[in-house]
């Protein structure tokens, strides 16, 4: 009798001077799973306990918002557009307005500018904290999450008295924003900036020299800077991997051209540096907000967005904003042929990109570290699917 090897598992050991006979597993995590931040499907082939294939299914969040942007006009595009990353609504909402403002030949007011650029920034350290504080979640950390939580909910109290949202403010408006900044608005906010700077070290200090944090991130899920450029990986994710590429800096929009933006980057690319640069990124930021509250003090009582007709009709041709998000690089390509609403409108959103280079990273890891590195990506379902 002769026996049948399939193929030799990770780990297997010899029984009678024979290798034990195996077979690859096909495992299914989600598309609904608590590590997977939503509706994300990752089919693995594993070999024992070790991944030697990997697949991110997506789709299983799909909205159609692209084509739900060629029947809406330009004012009703930013309800739809701030949702796709829940976590960064102010943000998604400003690829739109600069790419309508773009195609008008429309000039911002100088208040609105700044105003855009600061509610930026604060968004951006809201999203960084969500994950701050939800990775350790993850590898088993409870705590961290009270603290960045506590953090959010001091800028999220400012946020909210601007704009009247708590998660999707709908503040930006072609030409400007909604309304002026209420009176002392700015003083608040100072304040509140103020207090996340000065109790971001709780976090930093129960994360930082954690020995159990470090053991499951230090050299685990390296990421290449050549697999960074095959798949278009942008945001903290390539910055940690070495690739220096901020648009803030780059390719200036709103006031950044008026601001010092230092970019943070890491050269280790695994789990660790990943989480040091949003860590990092949270206080550029908070400078960065001080700075725009400084310049507002200091401007002249002025406008804040620019008379619009009753419909708003684009003129023809087409135009790529591009910004630079939370999780990463953010465009919208619009096309316009005269109408109210766009002829086409297409989204490149970080997350889609970040995600697919999982078939890269997964493969030769351990089972057990699949949550660790999924966690480190940073991504949002909804900016994803779309």
């Amino acid at each position: 009798m002769t026996e049948r090897i399939v193929g030799i598992g990770a780990g297997a050991s010899a029984v009678g001077g024979k290798e034990l006979a195996t077979e690859d597993m096909i495992l299914n995590i989600g598309p609904q799973h608590p590590s997977t931040h939503g509706v994300l499907r990752l089919r693995l082939v594993l070999d024992g306990e070790r991944i030697s294939a990997a697949e991110p299914i997506v789709g299983y969040m799909h909205r159609g918002a692209e084509k739900l942007f060629e029947v809406r006009d330009y004012r009703q595009i930013i309800v739809l557009a701030n949702r796709h990353d829940w976590l960064s609504a102010f943000a998604n909402e400003l690829g739109v307005v600069l790419a309508v403002e773009r195609m008008l030949g429309m000039e911002v007011p100088v208040r609105a500018v700044w105003t855009r650029t600061l509610m930026a920034e604060l968004n951006r350290v809201l999203s960084h904290l969500m994950f701050l504080g939800s990775y350790p979640l993850e590898l088993g950390a409870i705590t961290p999450l009270f603290y960045a939580f506590r953090e959010r909910e001091t800028l999220q109290a400012v946020m909210e008295e601007i704009s009247g949202g708590r998660m999707h403010y709908m503040f930006n408006r072609v030409g400007g924003l909604k309304e002026e900044i209420p009176e002392g608005w700015t003083d608040r906010a100072a304040r509140a900036v103020a207090d996340v700077r000065r109790r971001l070290p709780d976090i930093e200090d129960l994360i930082s020299g954690n020995e159990i944090f470090l053991a499951r991130t230090v050299g685990v899920g390296v990421l290449a800077r050549e697999q960074i450029m095959q798949y278009g990986v942008s945001g903290p994710i390539a910055r940690a991997s070495g690739v220096d590429l901020d648009l803030r800096r780059d390719e200036p929009y709103l006031a950044y051209g008026e601001l010092p933006v230092k970019v943070v980057t890491r050269s280790a690319g695994d789990c660790h540096a990943r989480f040091e640069v949003l860590l990092e990124q949270v206080k550029v930021s908070l400078d960065l907000a001080d700075a725009c509250l400084e310049r507002l003090r200091e401007l002249p009582p002025g406008p804040v967005n620019q008379r619009l007709p009753k419909v708003l009709k684009v003129p023809e041709g087409h135009t790529y904003a591009w910004t630079e998000n939370p999780l990463g690089i953010n465009g919208y390509y619009l096309v316009s042929r005269g109408e109210k609403t766009p002829w086409r409108m297409k989204l490149r959103s970080a997350s889609f990109n970040n995600i697919q280079v999982l078939r890269e990273m997964l493969p030769g890891n351990l089972v057990a570290d699949m949550v660790a590195i999924l966690g480190s990506m940073f991504f949002v379902v909804g900016d994803i699917d779309k």
